[in-house]
């Protein structure tokens, strides 16, 4: 139980890499895999070789990026994981979804998105849900009137 946890976190942490760029690659035995790719991706060795090449390739690259993860790190991608394996598939879904379309904004808009994410992260707590409960009292049209004036102030500010 402990190991298919440990492979769906895997795969949760390996989700955001472009899988066009791994469909070219082919596939690999599990004998050609290093010893830590190997001690990362023991919950799929019996299965490994009927694994198709693209997901062989995306399954490493999550086994890659958790070998280089801090302590710290890992516990915060197993909560992370907890979190998303009690979400209703529908959540997930539209989960999904929100990233898909951030990863098809421009570099510089996703940028932006960041740090105004790191901005609100950093905000004390009782602000941050002082700012939430004036979102979600705001109608959809007062909603996309915020928007625009958002979007309109950042064009101001970097058109300088």
């Amino acid at each position: 139980m402990k190991h298919l946890r440990f492979a769906a976190l895997i795969m949760l942490v390996c989700s955001g890499h472009p899988v066009s760029v791994l469909a070219e690659q082919a596939s690999v035995p599990w004998d050609a895999l290093s010893e830590k790719e190997q001690a990362v991706l023991k919950p799929f060795a019996k299965r490994w070789d009927s694994i198709p090449a693209q997901r062989q390739q995306h399954l490493r690259k999550g086994a890659k990026r958790w070998e280089h993860m801090t302590p710290e790190q890992k516990a915060k991608t197993r909560q992370r994981f907890k979190r998303w394996k009690a979400m209703p598939p529908e959540k997930r879904k539209a989960l999904r979804e929100r990233h898909e379309r951030f990863m098809k904004l421009p570099p510089e808009q996703q940028e932006r998105l960041r740090k105004r994410r790191q901005w609100f992260q950093q905000l004390p707590p009782e602000r941050r849900e002082a700012l939430r409960h004036k979102w979600r009292s705001m109608s959809p049209g007062e909603r996309k009137a915020f928007r625009q004036k958002q979007r309109q102030k950042f064009r101001d500010r970097h058109q300088r």
